[in-house]
């Protein structure tokens, strides 16, 4: 089974202004994202997240989403991490605006490796230690750090 450390790296976990609106915080990430990947267009990835989004919000609640699409263009999962300078409204269920945002993008046929880290992250984000840990972390090496070692 894929970790979530074999999918997210230190270079692809974001602190800072992203946007003031969900779809430019998606768009932000979308380019941010695809400028780490060969053969991967921002607009496409950005596509493909709204696409998602539009059959129903993924914000969790407790200001955490984790906006996922499938896409041709990759052969293994990736994942992004960002915490926002700004919370923006996500549609969650509980209505709190989204601060944490984990970012997963995986091959059109993972369909098990799509389920198992969506759970993993769901239940690193239960967590509400680490939750507190990843909103104060300042910088990109001490969020990626926290999420991963779950501290």
């Amino acid at each position: 089974m894929i970790q979530l450390d074999q999918v997210l790296s230190v270079e692809r976990a974001y602190t800072g202004a992203f946007g003031v609106s969900k779809k430019r915080v998606l768009q932000s990430l979308a380019e941010r994202l695809a400028a780490s990947l060969d053969g991967v267009g921002e607009v496409d990835l950005f596509d493909q997240l709204i696409a998602r989004e539009r059959l129903g919000s993924t914000g969790l609640g407790q200001g955490i989403a984790v906006p996922h699409c499938r896409l041709a263009q990759i052969d293994r999962p990736i994942a992004a991490l960002a915490k926002l300078d700004e919370a923006v409204d996500f549609e969650s269920p509980d209505r709190k605006p989204v601060d944490l945002l984990f970012v997963l993008v995986v091959p059109e046929a993972a369909t098990d490796d799509h389920l198992n880290l969506l759970a993993a992250v769901v239940e690193r984000f239960n967590d509400s230690g680490l939750v507190k840990s990843l909103r104060q972390a300042t910088d990109s090496q001490t969020l990626y750090q926290h999420f991963i070692q779950g501290l």
